[in-house]
């Protein structure tokens, strides 16, 4: 039976966040029970609001990283909303910030002010580069840090490199603040005190190369580019089938290489083919190996090769597009996913992955913007007369 408690149930995260990196950090905190407090600028709100339209008016990466928040609107460049910024960090759990180079520092956010009076607050700082060194400052972008680290230089084909389809560098990072966040809890219950946790794109991002790092190691020539194939093994990628879909199949061993041919490719004597009797020759000579594979799936359609695949226990998936993943029958198997409320009504989201046996992870709306300002105000006891008066000034 599971509980009606979460492990972040009573800590309050206070996140001045925009874009994707500390906003997918702190929603996985508020999926775990987390208060996160999300302040904003008013009337505009974090910038990622207005990215698109794509889910009935809302922007797609807003919905994605922003369920079970509060949006508080501050302008903090105003003393009375200065103040009331002050006073939620004073008994706040969590600061986590990724503005500019340097404003929260400019503001009295950095962690040696805010722990001056709050010993206990733990302060995550996520930026493009990290603090200190040449690059402190400079502006990072997602698109950028995945050019910076690297990534590009090895993703996309031959003739040309290409960027994740996805916002990789952004997650990388978030997910580091996130690990990084839990851990600094963990050692605030042993110490009683709060910590830094400063959070590099860059850095996030490198961890992630360490692959084609090594693969290059002492100048040696880097992973080649090879579209959605495996740079260093063969065959593994995708593969054309005659009825005009496409398999993405990998193999990765000798014996599997065997069994590939005489089960998939019913071509025994291709396993004893010199050209191909070890991965190196294989991937040496991928393209002549490429044709005779299309070859033997052209005349089959995407059903039958999977299902030669299956039966040779041959490792393989369906190339899916969008649709395909909302509809994907596993994850509608195992009951991943579940309906949130937001302010153009119910819409579906997945379950965070990790599914824990004792608890249920919280999925609650994606917040309008300023919509619990009000609420967290008057727990703070300001009065309504205060209140208007902010409102009128554009604090809040």
């Amino acid at each position: 039976m599971k509980m009606n408690i979460r492990p972040l149930d009573g800590i309050t995260v206070v996140s001045l966040e925009h874009a994707i990196a500390a906003p997918f950090c702190t929603r996985q905190l508020a999926d775990m029970g987390a208060r996160v407090i999300k302040v904003e600028r008013p009337q505009v709100g974090d910038f990622a609001r207005g990215y698109d339209e794509r889910v009935r008016g809302m922007a797609s990466h807003f919905v994605w990283t922003n369920r079970s928040k509060q949006s508080l609107t501050l302008d903090v460049k105003q003393p009375t909303a200065r103040q009331v910024l002050q006073d939620l960090l004073a008994s706040a759990d969590v600061l986590v910030q990724n503005l500019a180079p340097g404003a929260a520092a400019r503001m009295g956010l950095d962690f040696e002010t805010l722990h001056a009076f709050n010993d206990q607050i733990i302060v995550c700082d996520i930026s493009g580069y990290g603090q200190g060194g040449p690059y402190e400052s400079k502006k990072a972008y997602d698109l950028l840090i995945q050019s910076e680290s690297g990534f590009i230089s090895v993703t996309g084909s031959p003739d040309a490199p290409a960027k994740a389809g996805c916002s990789i560098a952004d997650i990388a990072a978030g997910m580091y603040a996130y690990s990084g966040i839990l851990n600094a809890l963990l050692l605030r219950a042993r110490t009683g005190k709060g910590s830094r946790v400063d959070v590099s794109m860059l850095e996030s991002m490198v961890e992630w190369m360490g692959f084609p790092m090594y693969y290059a190691f002492e100048g040696a020539a880097p992973p080649q580019r090879a579209g959605a194939a495996h740079a260093t093994i063969f065959p593994y990628g995708p593969f054309a089938v005659g009825d005009g879909n496409t398999v993405m199949l990998g193999l990765q061993n000798e014996r599997e290489w065997v069994v590939f041919c005489e089960k998939v490719l019913n071509n025994p004597a291709l396993a004893t083919d010199t050209d191909f009797a070890s991965n190196t020759k294989r991937v040496q000579n991928r393209e002549r190996l490429r044709e005779l594979i299309v070859q033997a799936f052209a005349t089959l359609t995407i059903a039958e090769v999977i299902q030669r695949l299956e039966q040779a226990q041959i490792a393989n998936a369906r190339v899916n597009d969008m649709k395909d993943v909302w509809d994907h029958p596993q994850l509608a198997a195992r009951d991943r996913w579940t309906q949130i409320t937001s302010p153009v009504g119910e819409l579906p989201s997945l379950l965070p992955p990790g599914t824990n046996s004792a608890f249920d992870a919280r999925m609650q709306a994606v917040p309008a913007l300023g919509e619990h300002t009000e609420s967290i105000l008057r727990e703070l006891g300001i009065s309504e007369e205060a209140m208007a008066q902010m409102r009128a000034e554009g604090a809040i």
